[in-house]
């Protein structure tokens, strides 16, 4: 079984970040992305390169998430900005 690592796409808005997953799925339609209830997503340790160009193409980056996500989203709730989480 491949080494599956967890990272975050980060970007200037909702719609560049879901943009990077169209792009990944148009560019690599055999890999497919595992999207996490967290929001953060599964990615085969082989694809980061691959991923982190095509996350730059549509104005994002890819960051490693912690193991443990929650403590993350915890923060986030409580240093939310505009209305965000």
């Amino acid at each position: 079984m491949k080494s599956r690592i967890r990272v975050e796409i980060t970007g200037r808005n909702e719609f560049w970040q879901n943009a990077v997953h169209v792009e990944w799925d148009y560019q690599f339609p055999d890999r497919k992305l595992e999207v996490e209830s967290s929001g953060f997503l599964l990615a085969d340790k082989d694809w980061i390169d691959d991923l982190k160009r095509v996350a730059a193409q549509c104005f994002c980056e890819v960051k490693f998430a912690p193991l443990d996500p929650g403590r993350r989203l915890l923060f986030r709730k409580l240093l939310a900005r505009d209305g965000h989480d």
